[in-house]
């Protein structure tokens, strides 16, 4: 699978800010763009960005495995993700993942049956003060997740808005 012309341009700006023996420094940069163009890092995306970083195919899938924020497997048009991690799980983010989960219908990893929502667990974000602290699709922080937030939010982002109490 190719990447559009567009894709390869936003591409070409990352590899730019690296010397020319160095384009597998672009490799994060590169898998995003190409996520947030094709939903998700399927093995011929993967593919086509080895070959155009010129990197072994492999190297670039450790990458993509390595790191939570890219999906190798598909997800829902809105990727939550709650981070459970201690300090945000004493502050109410074990409790925030147990409403979505119920509001949802779905587990950990999975997605809802009309591909709208993938919930995962993240790691930390760095804003454990704010708990319960959410990402939605790698982009949007929410913190202070109430089960009236985590309500507002899940209708916002049915309806095509952007969710409530984005960081921006």
């Amino acid at each position: 699978m190719q990447l559009s012309p567009q894709a390869y341009k936003k591409i070409d700006r990352e590899l730019a800010k690296f010397p020319a023996d160095q384009k597998q420094s672009a490799t994060m940069a590169a898998l995003a763009i190409a996520q947030d163009e094709t939903g998700w890092l399927s093995p011929d995306v993967l593919a086509a960005v080895a070959d155009y970083l010129g990197m072994p195919p492999i190297a670039v899938q450790e990458v993509a495995t390595f790191y939570n924020m890219f999906d190798t497997k598909p997800v829902g048009k809105h990727k939550i993700s709650v981070c459970t991690n201690l300090p945000c799980a004493l502050r109410d983010g074990e409790k925030a993942a147990h409403h979505l989960k119920q509001k949802l219908g779905i587990d950990f990893r999975e997605t809802t049956a009309d591909g709208q929502f993938t919930l995962v667990e993240g790691e930390c974000m760095g804003a454990c003060g704010d708990a319960p602290v959410l990402l939605v699709n790698n982009k949007r922080m929410l913190i202070q997740m109430s089960d009236v937030r985590l309500d507002a939010m899940l209708d916002e982002l049915r309806s095509g808005g952007a969710a409530p109490g984005d960081v921006k």
